[in-house]
């Protein structure tokens, strides 16, 4: 694996979660909170410059720990040609890919970091479109022994100090992180796996996890498009992330931030990334779309979808609904984690740092997203277990088996989904390692593709027209 892909695999946008823990301390500590299902109530925001947002995103070292720059250098392929650059970048960064960000720290030495866009920036007929989520990530290897073998190329005690902080922190994370398959990312799993080596009252850093870690194998989970936050109340499938969205965001840097006052530091600049994620737009679908069937899509989803989806266009309309689980259907495992199992986190989250003006607290059931850019953001349901809108508005339609591609320009337009071959056997069944790790395996664990049966009621010509008119969001 080229060093750049793993840094930014191993560490990466961590803020797609459901969260968070309790250690002992002084002061009574926070309740487990769980939310019910129904409406999303807002709550205020911090203001913020979306401009200085985006400046703050692509150039400020929110992970303050990584690989140092002369190792870099030796392990990365083509490693002073940019990769895909992006505008804005600053000093050092104009030469990184647009996933990686110089920092130099207290020691002096000059490290490449991870950022935000690792997750959250993906591509889409060959163009890169930030806020995107990437549903390309491999984390089906252990990265332990990149992170290991990189300390090879480090000469000098500083540079060795910065890499074995690095490489300690990848340590907690990898036997939590390893999925069984392409494209699904462990976020949820591994970020409450570092959680569980801090104090939430000094955020200081233990070797030794203070608290029970999770299970080994991370559930499935899809990351959706920034562009949903201009609606969205709460953050997360779970509506989990409460209050100021900003905190939970910054999440990202519980990878490196020691203590409070670093914390503090990067908090300041985070409710202007929020701005700037919370001002993005969805692109505009870049192929031919039928008007007149889109008109009649219009109509029928109107009558069928828009009470839990809202309606679009200049006066639009979101209810931020959470559904129940035995209305939705969909694989429960995420939600039930989160609502029965996590009420370790969940404490030291409210308890901590960022619990200050956030909290966190799940809901049994999943909120339904707003629509907007959908035809982009395929697969779909929360763990990406549906590759095509088609198949999710027919049940009767969808694999148990698939393999989708990874091309971004090999796009099923009359499907709404990347194009995908249906299997007759499952991971069970494969040739070999490689594809079976590329299986989608619907019989697994979280991975289910139960659920979301609204569209069945549907005919065929209706779900044309939806379709037709979902290319217009």
């Amino acid at each position: 694996m080229r060093l750049k892909k793993f840094l930014f695999i191993v560490v990466f946008g961590l803020a797609s979660l459901f969260l968070l823990s309790a250690c002992g301390q002084d002061k009574p500590p926070a309740p487990a909170l769980k939310s019910p299902i129904g409406p999303v109530p807002a709550e205020p925001q911090r203001p913020g410059d979306p401009a200085a947002g985006y400046t703050a995103l692509v150039n400020n070292a929110y992970v303050t720990c990584g690989l140092p720059y002369k190792a870099y250098q030796q392990r990365a392929e083509s490693a002073s040609t940019p990769s895909r650059p992006i505008p804005g970048r600053k000093g050092r960064n104009t030469e990184l890919p647009y996933n990686l960000t110089a920092h130099t720290n207290e020691d002096g030495v000059e490290l490449v970091t991870s950022n935000c866009l690792g997750c959250h920036a993906g591509f889409f007929n060959d163009e890169l479109i930030i806020g995107l989520g990437n549903e390309s990530l491999d984390f089906t290897n252990d990265p332990m022994l990149a992170a290991e073998s990189a300390g090879a190329y480090v000469t000098g005690e500083a540079e060795a100090a910065a890499w074995r902080k690095w490489a300690d922190r990848i340590a907690a994370m990898a036997p939590y992180m390893i999925t069984d398959t392409v494209g699904v990312n462990p976020a949820n799993n591994l970020t409450v796996a570092l959680l569980a080596h801090r104090d939430p009252q000094t955020l200081a850093w233990s070797q030794e996890p203070l608290l029970a870690p999770p299970p080994t194998q991370p559930l499935p989970v899809s990351v959706p498009p920034w562009w949903r936050m201009q609606k969205k109340h709460a953050m997360f499938y779970n509506t989990e992330g409460r209050g100021d969205h900003a905190r939970f965001m910054m999440l990202i840097s519980i990878v490196c931030t020691d203590t409070i006052e670093e914390a503090r530091s990067i908090d300041a600049y985070f409710p202007d990334i929020r701005a700037f994620i919370a001002s993005l737009e969805p692109p505009a679908y870049p192929f031919a779309i039928t008007k007149f069937l889109a008109e009649q899509g219009q109509g029928v989803f109107e009558t069928h979808c828009s009470r839990c989806h809202g309606t679009y266009g200049k006066e639009w309309t979101y209810p931020n609904l959470v559904i129940g689980l035995e209305e939705i259907g969909t694989d429960p495992e995420l939600a039930l984690k989160a609502t029965q199992e996590a009420d370790r986190f969940l404490r030291w989250y409210n308890n901590s740092f960022f619990g200050e003006i956030s909290y966190a607290a799940p809901a049994p059931g999943y909120i339904a997203p707003p629509l907007d850019g959908v035809w982009a953001t395929a697969p779909y349901l929360h763990n990406g277990s549906i590759p095509s809108i088609e198949t999710l508005l027919d049940s009767t339609k969808r694999p148990r088996y698939w393999k989708r591609s990874f091309d971004s320009t090999d796009y099923d337009k009359k499907a709404l989904g990347w194009n995908y071959t249906t299997l007759t056997y499952g991971k069970k069944g494969a040739a070999n390692p490689e594809e079976r790790k590329r299986i989608y395996d619907t019989t697994l664990l979280g991975y289910s593709n139960q659920g979301h049966k609204f569209g069945d009621i549907l005919s065929d010509t209706e779900r044309a027209a939806v379709l037709e008119y979902l290319k217009t969001l």
